[in-house]
């Protein structure tokens, strides 16, 4: 079936995720496949993603599937609708998927400065961390550790993905993550900003 499929649509085993995902490109498959956003942190999906074989599809986060009628009841993230029709939501599930589309390519919009007081450097690794996407600063020129949502609006053309902490090559504690102050660090996707760079050299 894979070998005779055009585009595969499906929902793969998450414990065999990176290993799915291997064949397909293998076979050089055009795929759109649902996966958990902590994949992205994986060593092996995140090499794809840096190598522009893979990014996030449409959408990503909040999910909600419908489910079988046979499926228990559970105490959040299930309700039934007006029809009877059963319904289940995850809050960390994305689409993975190497098919283009409009999203992948708008740009996000900047407004924030930097200043040295919120974006603290790492006690490890000479970047700054930034907390939200949102507040990634329009300004700045060098490395930034951002968070992985930030894949979410990631554009190719006004972005470099560096690496991820834990397995960027020149992190002198290769395999853990970044801290601050002693403290650690959620997983980080180390970016420059392309478009700032590129205007820096011209000049």
């Amino acid at each position: 079936m894979l070998r005779e499929a055009d585009i595969v649509v499906t929902n793969p085993p998450f414990s065999l995720f990176r290993e799915y995902l291997a064949q397909l490109i293998e076979h050089e498959k055009s795929f759109l496949v649902v996966g958990s956003q902590n994949a992205i942190t994986y060593k092996e999906v995140f090499s794809l993603i840096r190598d522009n074989k893979l990014w996030l599809g449409h959408k990503s986060g909040d999910m909600k599937f419908k489910v079988p009628d046979h499926y228990e009841a559970r105490e959040t993230r299930f309700w039934q609708d007006e029809t009877g029709q059963k319904w289940r939501s995850l809050g960390n599930i994305c689409w993975f998927t190497n098919l283009e589309h409009a999203k992948r390519h708008e740009e996000l919009i900047l407004y924030r400065l930097y200043n040295e007081q919120d974006y603290p450097k790492y006690d490890n690794y000479n970047a700054i961390n930034v907390n939200k996407v949102v507040d990634i600063p329009v300004d700045f020129y060098g490395v930034m550790g951002v968070p992985i949502t930030f894949l979410d609006k990631y554009n190719p053309k006004q972005f470099e993905l560096i690496g991820i902490d834990r397995y960027v090559e020149d992190n002198p504690n290769y395999g853990r993550r970044f801290s601050i102050n002693s403290k650690e660090v959620y997983a980080r996707i180390l970016i420059k900003n392309r478009l700032l760079q590129e205007s820096k050299n011209e000049n």
